[in-house]
């Protein structure tokens, strides 16, 4: 499987077998990530991207976005990434399952995106993420 890293910006035909970084403070996330990466591997999830939210935003340390074939991929690698959470003792939210046109599984410190082609094509994330973010604000 290829796994595209982007930290900072996106880079076409930047794919690398690397896997994403972790940092020494986040164990656990490191740990989940390889699990839903491996998961996304078995059930051959194509143009898997991993990309570090660290210094972006508050949402999550790692955001992970795949595509599926048909909906019914779609529907399967999601199951196979719920496994994959449960199986290191996450407990994650799912939504979109019953269309399968796009799952977003959100297991705390890592979210994960699974679309069809179009759909994954017309959000286009990895660039919204990808690139240089603004320092998020906070509110005293």
């Amino acid at each position: 499987m290829r796994v595209a890293t982007l930290s900072t910006s996106v880079h076409p035909g930047a794919e690398t077998r690397s896997q994403p970084k972790i940092g020494a403070n986040a164990p656990l996330s490191g740990s989940i990530v390889q699990n839903v990466l491996n998961a996304l591997d078995e059930t051959k999830a194509e143009d898997v991207i991993a990309i570090d939210l660290r210094g972006k935003t508050a949402l999550a340390d790692e955001m992970i976005i795949a595509t599926g074939r048909s909906t019914v991929h779609v529907g399967a690698i999601a199951d196979k990434a719920l496994r994959a959470l449960k199986d290191v003792g996450v407990a994650a939210r799912v939504e979109g399952l019953p269309q399968c046109d796009w799952v977003l599984i959100d297991a705390g410190d890592v979210i994960v995106h699974i679309f069809r082609p179009e759909v994954r094509q017309f959000y286009n994330l990895e660039k919204m993420w990808g690139g240089d973010r603004p320092v998020e604000m906070r509110l005293v």
